[in-house]
């Protein structure tokens, strides 16, 4: 077998194909999900807080200015705004994650199985313990 045929039989395994589809609903979820964070959750929070626009709040360590030959320093910002969004993002995708994973393993759920008989000979020597003690 060449190497293309080995390729196209990895290729079409199906926990690749598996993997690939759940990469695409990832990233589509994913998008889903920043869109929820930043324009539903977070803008009535902001308001709450007191009209803070998350997406812009930033500490600013160091002050844009220009150096001696004319060029412009840009400021130095931590960009504690996308962060905070970003950890929301990642609790709301984790939280999905889990429940998806918990739902696959309910159903994946065997249920208890009867315990076996026991074998003819150990049923005989029961019988016999029990005759032998009347």
């Amino acid at each position: 077998m060449g190497m293309i045929g080995e390729f196209k039989e990895f290729a079409m395994r199906g926990n690749v194909v598996d993997l690939a589809v759940g990469v695409v609903i990832g990233a589509a979820f994913g998008k889903i999900v920043t869109a929820l964070v930043d324009k539903v959750i977070m803008p009535p929070i902001g308001l709450l807080i007191g009209g803070v626009d998350f997406s812009k709040w930033a500490i600013t360590l160091k002050e844009a200015g220009v150096d001696a030959a004319g060029k412009e320093i840009p400021a130095v910002v931590l960009g504690l705004g996308e962060f905070f969004n970003a950890v929301i993002q990642f609790v709301i995708v984790a939280f999905a994650i889990f429940m998806v994973v918990k739902a696959i393993n309910r159903m994946n759920r065997k249920p208890p199985e009867a315990p076996a008989a026991p074998p003819e000979e150990v049923l005989l020597l029961r019988e016999i313990r029990d005759n032998l003690k009347r």
